[in-house]
């Protein structure tokens, strides 16, 4: 179940960038610097729009999903910290060891 939801997540994520990425950008954020100066700003036929309301809907269903997915994920983690673990054993290479020095005849 959980995995399921997680891909929709995604799938809905990655439709929400997408549809925020095709909109048109009015040159300034709450419609400062546009022509029509703030009488336009936040009118029905600027907001009416397909790619607004297919926003507001992805946006709608991804903080749904949120919500969801960190119901069910509640108990599942096991709490603390990684750092209260101890590290893995380390595993270091065998080194082969040196050949014996030739021994030197005593004259």
């Amino acid at each position: 179940m959980t995995t399921v939801l997680l891909v929709l997540f995604l799938l809905v994520t990655l439709a929400l960038i997408g549809v925020i990425l095709v909109q048109r950008s009015e040159g300034g954020g709450l419609g400062i610097g546009s022509s029509q100066g703030m009488g336009s700003f936040m009118t029905g036929r600027g907001t009416a729009n397909l790619l607004t309301r297919t926003t507001a809907i992805l946006g709608t269903i991804f903080m749904a999903l949120a919500l969801v997915l960190a119901m069910l994920g509640k108990g599942q983690a096991p709490r603390g910290s990684i750092l209260d673990a101890a590290p893995p054993a380390a595993t270091v290479p065998a080194v082969p060891a040196a050949p014996a020095a030739p021994s030197v005849p005593n004259n």
